[in-house]
């Protein structure tokens, strides 16, 4: 079986489904997580320089020798890099490198120098990613579990590698996404199998996978509402938020450029502007989109400051792919392609045909499984924003009196008594793009417009 073939809808073919799911998209029994943990350290001891600095990242950052430290390095080669778990490894350790050295100081550094610079473009082209730390390098690749059954579900054994600010609250943070991530694993086949089934005219079986999607999107939801649990709000709003911005739409943050990449062979750089890391970097909640045929529009992708404004360009959905590992995107582009308006085409097609005899109960049910589907990743992203609210909306609202200039300072001075112009790390307008991207999802259900 290839990407090519169309996916088989029954029980017994899931099997095959996952092994080309493993072979050609690089999906896990733990969906978008690598199936064994990530390293937690590069082997080879020429890499120990990068080691060394960010296995006491928190404690540079508090004292503010984190840039001393990181100008200090040597310009590593990445030839040593042996395996796709260490260019991996080495990818999270410069991601963080990077937005620390950005960052951690009482004003953002428009340079990232040579010694982040060189190996980390060069492990970014190997990996097709870009040269930030996306959710790939502070979820999917930075996290160790101990538990005893391998279970990456089980969120009270999860523990992040790496954070820029030495809090629980941090991990926990980046290990919610991580658990969701796995307790996703199983339904992505059964959501291949569901699309080839309705193309195929098997209607129970259609049926019925889709209400296991149902049931997968309320356990991502259980997790998603542990967040409460060892996050707080104040300490992510103030400490956390501020590290994982990007450099694009950050002009009120102190990068009106943003960040000079200099490869220090006689002005050699360029400057770039990068989203930051968000969960909108998910490749599961895009797969849920494109299965369950959720279109996305433009607006949300605008700035604060234009998001008023009509704009004709690509959505930030589609964009934020290109921050998604290679074989990930893959993954994407082959549903979208092969099963173009995902179900809600196939189910709105289905019902405008005539019946034949005997499936209109059929028929029925499909429709109300679909709809029931649409409104349960509704009600995920409604979860979503009432987080936002309790973890950036009321602390913007709140007198900030940090010293300096980051996203947790620009994002307060801007919204006043205008939420709207509220930041997220990935760059948009926050609570409008995710009200947009929540009634879209409601919208995929309503077959009377």
């Amino acid at each position: 079986m290839s990407p090519c073939e169309p996916v088989p809808a029954t029980k017994a073919s899931h099997s095959d489904v996952s092994r080309v799911l493993s072979d050609d998209f690089g999906v896990t029994s733990n969906a978008f997580l690598p199936e064994q943990q990530p390293l937690s350290r590069l082997p080879d001891q020429y890499y120990a320089p990068w080691e060394t600095i960010v296995s006491s990242l928190s404690s540079h950052i508090q004292q503010q020798t984190l840039r001393q430290e990181v100008d200090r390095l040597p310009i590593l080669s990445t030839d040593r890099l042996a395996s796709e778990a260490e260019w991996r490894r080495a990818y999270v350790v410069l991601g963080f490198l990077t937005h620390a050295y950005v960052w951690g100081g009482d004003v953002a550094s428009e340079i990232l120098p040579p010694p982040i610079t060189v190996p980390l473009l060069s492990v970014s082209r190997h990996l097709s990613l870009p040269p930030v730390a996306t959710y790939a390098a502070v979820n999917l690749w930075n996290f160790s579990s101990v538990s005893p059954t391998s279970d990456l579900a089980d969120l009270d054994s999860l523990t992040a590698l790496h954070t820029f600010t030495g809090t629980q609250d941090e991990s926990w943070f980046y290990m919610v996404s991580v658990a969701m991530e796995a307790r996703g694993g199983p339904i992505i086949p059964v959501m291949l199998s569901a699309l080839s089934a309705l193309q195929h005219h098997d209607l129970p079986a259609a049926t019925e996978a889709i209400n296991e999607i149902t049931s997968c999107i309320h356990k991502l939801g259980i997790l998603l509402d542990r967040m409460d649990e060892r996050c707080d709000p104040e300490v992510f709003y103030h400490q956390i938020r501020p590290f994982l911005a990007g450099s694009k739409n950050m002009a009120g943050a102190g990068l009106p450029n943003g960040v000079f990449y200099d490869e220090g062979q006689d002005g050699k750089g360029e400057w770039r502007q990068y989203r930051g890391g968000s969960n909108g970097q998910s490749s599961l909640i895009q797969l849920f989109d494109l299965v369950l045929g959720v279109e996305h529009v433009a607006q949300g992708n605008a700035s604060p400051d234009s998001y008023s404004r009509e704009k004709k360009m690509e959505s930030f959905h589609r964009e934020v792919r290109g921050y998604m590992p290679e074989p990930h995107r893959r993954l994407l582009e082959f549903v979208e392609g092969r099963y173009p308006g995902g179900l809600r085409k196939g189910v709105e097609d289905l019902l405008v045909t005539p019946s034949t005899e005997g499936n209109d109960g059929e028929r029925r049910e499909l429709r109300e499984a679909f709809t029931t589907a649409t409104k349960a990743l509704a009600e995920f992203r409604n979860k979503h924003l009432q987080i936002v609210t309790r973890y950036i909306v009321i602390p913007s609202r709140k007198e900030n009196k940090a010293k300096g200039s980051n996203l947790a300072t620009a994002s307060s001075r801007l919204a006043g008594d205008d939420d709207k112009k509220l930041t997220g790390t990935g760059g948009t307008a926050l609570l409008p793009f995710l009200k947009q991207s929540r009634d879209e999802t409601f919208r995929a259900g309503d077959f009377s417009r």
